[in-house]
C-alpha cells in the first residue's frame, strides 16, 4: 500500500503501482490535489545517487476534486497506515525511504510499525503468523491472538484443590472482568481521530442540524418469521451457500413498505422548494467495521426476492469489513437499515443518513410473554420472539402519522408472515 485515499464515504489503501523506491512525496498528508497532479515520485534510489535524475513512474493515486489527499505510507500515521489501531505512532521521515516492511528478512508482507511495535512488546515472531488481512496482510488483531494464545499455553495448570465452589459463576465472572491488552493500552492516553471517525462525526452533527428528526417506536411479533426461518435455513444455506437471518426479511417488509409510500424514498431541497422521489429503492446496510460504521447500500432492492437480499447483505458486509469495496457501492442510498440489536440493545434512536429522510433500527429479538387473541376472541399468555423496530426520520417532509402508518405496515408484514413464495 502506498497510500490511503479517504473521502465522505470510504478510507480505502491504494496499492503502489510500480515497484520501486518511494524517492519523493509532492503532497502531503491532509493537503489538497488536483485531478491528475503527481503525488509521489517512484524509482531507482541507486541512479539518483549517482546523479541520474532517477525514472519517475506514474502517479500513485488520483484523489476526487479538492478532496484531501491520502497519507503516503512511510509517513503515515496509525489511523491510515492500519485503520484498526489504537495507538498512536511517531511519523517517520517521508523523503526518500522505502516503505517499512516486516522485521524478517524473508518477509515480503506489509507490516505497520505498530503491528511491529505491538509484536516486539509481546514477544511475538510475525514470521510465525499468518495474517488475517487483505492480502495475507498481518493485522493487529493477529498479534493480539498469538500473545493471548501463547500466554494461555504458558499460564501453569492450577491445582484443583484451587477450583472454586461455584465454577460455572466465577468464570464468568472472571471473563467478564478480563481485560485487554488493546483495551488496557488506551487507558490514560491520547489519540488522533481517524479520518473515517472525523468524517462520521461530522455527517452525524450535520444530518441533526439540516433537518428535524423524530423517532417512532413499534413492537413486533417475529414469530412467524422466526417459524419460517427454522423450517427453510439448513437447506437454504446448503443451497445459496449463505445464512438465512431476519434481516433479510426485514429489508423485504421495508422495500414492499417503500414502494407504496414513496415519500420515504425520497430527498427534500428545501431552499430550492423541491422533493425528488428515488426511481428504485437503494437500501444501505450498516455495518459494524474495526474503522467506524460504514453503509454498503444495496442497488434496485425492490427487484430482489429474500434470497437475492440475503446474497447481497452478506456480501456487502463481508465486504466492507475487509476494506474491500469501492465507494460506488457506498453511495447512493435512499433509505438505510441499522441492526443495533445484533449487540443485543432493544431500541435506539438512529440519525438519518443525509440526504435520505429516514432510517429503520433493528432492535434485539427476544422472548417473552405477551397477550394474544385466539379465533374465539379469547385473550391467553403465550411465548412469542419479539422485536423493536425504530423509525427516525425527517419531519421537514414527513409527518407523525405518515411515519406511525408506514412503520405499521412494516410491523404487520412481519407478523403475517407470508413469505411462502419467496423459497
Amino acid at each position: 500500500p502506498l497510500v490511503e485515499v479517504s473521502t465522505d464515504k470510504v478510507d480505502t489503501e491504494v496499492p503502489s503501482p510500480a515497484a520501486g523506491t518511494l524517492l519523493e512525496i509532492r503532497v502531503q498528508e491532509d493537503e489538497d490535489a488536483e485531478v491528475g497532479s503527481v503525488l509521489a515520485i517512484i524509482g531507482d534510489p541507486s541512479a539518483a545517487s549517482n546523479g541520474q535524475p532517477a525514472a519517475p513512474q506514474p502517479p500513485a493515486a488520483e484523489p476526487e476534486p479538492k478532496q484531501e489527499a491520502p497519507a503516503p505510507a512511510p509517513e503515515a500515521t496509525p489511523e491510515s497506515a492500519a485503520p484498526e489501531s489504537p495507538d498512536p505512532e511517531p511519523a517517520t521521515s517521508a523523503t526518500n525511504e522505502v516503505a517499512p516492511r516486516a522485521t524478517d528478512p524473508s518477509s515480503t508482507v506489509y507490516v505497520t510499525p505498530l503491528v511491529r511495535k505491538l509484536a516486539r512488546e509481546n514477544n511475538v515472531d510475525l514470521s510465525t503468523l499468518t495474517g488475517t488481512g487483505v492480502g495475507g496482510r498481518i493485522r493487529k488483531q493477529d498479534v493480539l491472538d498469538a500473545a493471548r494464545a501463547k500466554e494461555s499455553s504458558s499460564a501453569p495448570a492450577q491445582p484443583a484443590t484451587d477450583a472454586p465452589a461455584g465454577p460455572a459463576a466465577g468464570s464468568a465472572r472472571s471473563a467478564a472482568q478480563e481485560v485487554s491488552p488493546e483495551a488496557a493500552a488506551l487507558r490514560g492516553t491520547t489519540e488522533k481521530m481517524s479520518r473515517l471517525r472525523k468524517v462520521i462525526a461530522s455527517r452525524m452533527v450535520e444530518s441533526l442540524q439540516v433537518s428535524a428528526q423524530l423517532t417512532a417506536t413499534v413492537e413486533v411479533d417475529m414469530t412467524a418469521v422466526s417459524r419460517i426461518r427454522r423450517a427453510e435455513k439448513n437447506a437454504f444455506k446448503a443451497r445459496e451457500g449463505v445464512g438465512l437471518s431476519y434481516l433479510p426479511f426485514i429489508a423485504k417488509a421495508v422495500v414492499e413498505a417503500l414502494k407504496q409510500n414513496p415519500r420515504f424514498n425520497a430527498n427534500i431541497d428545501t431552499e430550492a422548494g423541491t422533493i425528488t422521489y428515488g426511481a428504485s429503492e437503494n437500501i444501505g446496510i450498516a455495518v459494524d467495521t474495526p474503522r467506524g460504521l460504514l453503509v454498503p447500500v444495496i442497488r434496485d432492492a425492490g427487484d430482489l426476492n429474500i434470497s437475492g437480499l440475503a446474497h447481497q447483505i452478506s456480501d456487502l458486509a463481508a465486504r466492507t469489513r475487509n476494506n474491500e469495496v469501492t465507494p460506488d457501492e457506498l453511495a447512493g442510498g435512499t433509505f438505510t437499515i441499522t441492526d443495533y440489536g445484533s449487540d443485543g440493545a432493544l431500541f435506539d434512536t438512529p440519525i438519518v443518513n443525509q440526504p435520505e429522510v429516514a432510517i429503520l433500527g433493528t432492535g434485539a429479538l427476544v422472548k417473552r410473554p405477551v397477550v394474544v387473541t385466539n379465533e374465539f376472541n379469547e385473550d391467553t399468555i403465550v411465548i412469542r420472539d419479539m422485536m423493536y423496530l425504530s423509525l427516525s426520520y425527517d419531519h421537514r417532509l414527513i409527518d407523525s402519522a405518515v411515519a406511525a402508518r408506514f412503520l405499521s405496515s412494516i410491523k404487520a408484514r412481519l407478523e403475517e408472515g407470508d413469505f411462502s413464495g419467496e423459497f
